[in-house]
């Protein structure tokens, strides 16, 4: 990919959406690119490179300063390695909690459904657990509660 690529073909080549594109440039992930005569942005094989480094974090749940970071580091390759490896260490714990988080809502769904009769609504164990939550057996995590805890760390 030499330079003067069209947006369309960066896209194209990175799955990065043109949208997505202009917004990464805004936020300052990307480098504003230099552009044509006809004020068209050209692209080269580096920014591919840097889009498809965004797409993949943003696919494993990394944040925008996280990724902001991790690009630093990109571009410093002779620093230490740790700071990437702390902030992949915190994605991976965060993870690992709403894996149990989870584990912990199918448990209690499953629960849930055996214990249905199929009779009739005024003894449905469904409606009866779910007007209920001193009735669950397993303590399920809000999502609200997992991404304010995601917040902190």
């Amino acid at each position: 990919m030499d330079h003067g690529i069209a947006i369309g073909k960066v896209s194209e080549a990175t799955g990065v959406k043109v949208p997505t594109i202009r917004y990464y440039e805004q936020i300052g992930l990307l480098p504003p690119p230099p552009r044509t005569g006809g004020n068209r942005r050209t692209y080269n094989r580096k920014d591919a490179h840097r889009l498809t480094f965004i797409r993949h974090s943003r696919e494993l749940g990394f944040e925008i300063d996280q990724i902001r970071t991790l690009l630093s580091l990109q571009d410093r390759r002779d620093q230490s390695c740790g700071e990437a490896d702390v902030i992949a260490r915190a994605r991976l714990v965060e993870v690992k909690e709403k894996i149990a988080s989870l584990k912990a809502l199918e448990a209690e769904l499953e629960r849930i459904v055996e214990g249905c009769s199929h009779g009739r609504v005024e003894s449905c164990q469904v409606i009866e657990i779910l007007a209920d939550h001193g009735k669950c057996k397993h303590q399920v995590m809000p999502a609200r509660e997992l991404r304010r805890r995601s917040v902190k760390s």
